[in-house]
């Protein structure tokens, strides 16, 4: 029998490395993992440390980069180790590059008895006086983190994410920090409106108290979610991830049922979504109010908002910026052929000295050369904006009220489409829509006579019955404004035309008529539905679909669905 070699461990060092070098990329089997230390941040506002944990990402300490971080609060009774289990999970979403490296502190927080809701509390009553925590993790140990490590001491950077009552936490101080936190995750939030009810032990450690009362009505409302969401500013947006079970504890009390969790979380996400200032997202997953919801919950919402974390501070556009103080949303754009532009946004207040009619009016400007604010006292919605020959442009949308001075008493949606020269004034206005009924224009595009074809939807009846809950349209119209056809095409689900566009001939459309313009021309749109369109199949989920169109609006020459078996964004 031959001798069995002995293994230096230099020859096995060399096997080690041979392996790791010569495996695919992606599957070889060596795991590099971040690391858990503890540390200690000075406190002034409460007089003491802050305990917490910290994960470092793995080759933290090989490394000059700066990283985002994230600060994830524990609940009513626990540790700062409850958070340490999620270390496997970011080393495996940093490994994949699901998302960047990141820091991941963990404070304790024993006040109030494990029960303070992380905020600055008001109770001084003998037993056990309330503190500052929200001050003092907001403030103090976010500049210890910064001092401490190589963070990126921006908005941008830092995440907070909490469960149970740290949910509750991590919502407060993403809403009452804005300029601290850009993103939250808040898992099974132990948060209730407009108060907790009478089992809950919000109402027991002093954290919403007053003086030598433990739980004051007026404080916790004045703490809780809905009194910040008015407050907050569209610039400093949020990013909210809200998941939870979908086998919380069902309160056996029936006026108390409201205050189940998952009613609760549901109630927070549809009132955080209305907010201009948040972008918001809801997860139900199986489970209770535990880690086998809090684990895949985490892992989903870093998957979420783990990318968008960003160590680069932002910076300002590059181009003035238009509008009003308020909230304004940008409705389109149009090239002209001098190298002017002209631009389309609804404005909720005056602008360049126009008046204001109410609520949004449409606003179209040429920047440096005229203005022109239309508008009732309801709102309208600028979606689209195109350049004519002359230097002109049509813009198209929807209003709410009489906009062009023959619909009086209008209050549902019509559509509209208004033609300005090239020098801002108004050669003329069209409303048109069914009664009683939502209409609205998304899509426009130019005709070669300086008429119109618009795409948008109808929840009536503009060209035959309607299909569904909203039917997709077509229209033209003249370059005197008139409508010359309405086509409305939909299924049995909810249908939307959002672009259209058209293949002219090149020849002067001021030499031609218009049939003659139209033989020449076909018009192309696109949107997207719920179940199949006539004429398609249904590929699953949302689908998008284009048609084409004679431009004399005759029948419709094809269509096709477009997306895969599920829904396509």
């Amino acid at each position: 029998m031959p001798p069995v070699p002995r293994w230096t461990l230099a020859g096995v060092l060399a096997v080690l490395l041979a392996l790791v070098l010569t495996a695919p990329p992606g599957e070889t089997d060596v795991r590099v993992s971040g690391t858990l230390a503890t540390g200690a941040a000075p406190s002034p506002a409460l007089g003491e440390d802050i305990a917490y944990n910290v994960y470092l990402p793995a080759r933290y300490d090989r490394s000059e980069a700066r990283y985002p971080v994230l600060y994830l609060l524990h609940g009513r009774g626990d540790t700062m180790q409850a958070w340490t289990r999620v270390r496997t999970t970011l080393d495996d979403m940093i490994r994949t590059k699901r998302i960047p490296p990141v820091i991941a502190v963990m404070p304790d927080a024993p006040w109030s008895e494990r029960g303070s809701w992380y905020v600055d509390s008001r109770y001084t009553g003998a037993d056990l006086p309330g503190r500052p925590v929200e001050t003092a993790l907001t403030r103090d140990l976010v500049a210890h983190v910064d001092a401490t490590y190589r963070t990126a001491p921006i908005r941008q950077a830092r995440l907070v994410g909490g469960y149970s009552m740290g949910g509750a936490g991590a919502l407060r101080f993403a809403l009452a920090h804005q300029d601290l936190f850009g993103a939250a995750a808040v898992l099974s939030p132990a948060v209730y409106t407009p108060l907790p009810p009478s089992d809950s032990s919000a109402r027991d450690h002093g954290a919403f108290g007053a003086g030598g009362t433990k739980f004051s009505d007026e404080v916790y409302r004045e703490l809780n979610y809905p009194a910040l969401l008015p407050g907050l500013d569209p610039d400093l947006p949020v990013r909210l991830f809200v998941a939870v079970g979908d086998d919380e504890y069902a309160n056996p009390a029936p006026a108390d049922a409201r205050h189940d969790l998952d009613f609760e979380s549901a109630a927070l996400y549809n009132a955080a979504r209305r907010s201009p200032a948040i972008s918001a997202q809801l997860r139900v997953l199986d489970g209770g109010h535990d880690w086998t919801v809090w684990t895949p919950a985490f892992e989903q919402a870093m998957a979420e908002l783990g990318p968008g974390l960003s160590t680069t501070p932002p910076t300002g556009l590059p181009a003035p910026l238009h509008g009003t103080p308020g909230t304004d949303w940008a409705g389109g754009v149009a090239a002209h052929a001098d190298g002017s532009l002209t631009l389309a946004y609804a404005a909720s207040g005056p602008v360049a000295g126009q008046p204001h009619a109410g609520r949004l009016d449409a606003v179209v400007t040429r920047p440096g050369k005229w203005t022109r604010q239309l508008g009732t006292a309801a709102d309208e919605r600028l979606y689209g904006l195109a350049a004519l020959p002359d230097g002109g442009v049509l813009a198209a949308g929807y209003t709410k009220g009489d906009l062009d001075g023959r619909h009086p008493g209008n209050a549902a949606d019509d559509a509209f489409v208004v033609r300005l020269g090239a020098d801002g004034a108004v050669r003329w206005i069209t409303q048109f829509g069914a009664p009683d009924a939502a209409d609205r224009l998304y899509g426009l595009t130019a005709a070669p006579d300086g008429g119109a074809y618009v795409a948008g939807y109808t929840k009536g009846a503009l060209d035959g019955p309607n299909a569904g809950d909203k039917d997709a349209v077509v229209a033209r119209l003249t370059a005197g404004g008139e409508v010359a056809w309405i086509r409305q095409y939909g299924g049995p689900g909810e249908d939307k035309a959002t672009g259209i566009a058209t293949t002219a001939a090149t020849t002067a459309a001021a030499a031609r008529t218009d049939a003659a313009i139209d033989a020449d021309t076909t018009v192309y749109v696109v949107g997207s539905t719920g179940a199949a369109m006539p004429g398609t199949t249904a590929l699953g989920g949302l689908d998008g679909w284009i048609a084409a169109y004679p431009a004399d609006g005759a029948a419709r020459k094809w269509a096709a669905a477009v997306g895969a078996a599920a829904t396509t964004g």
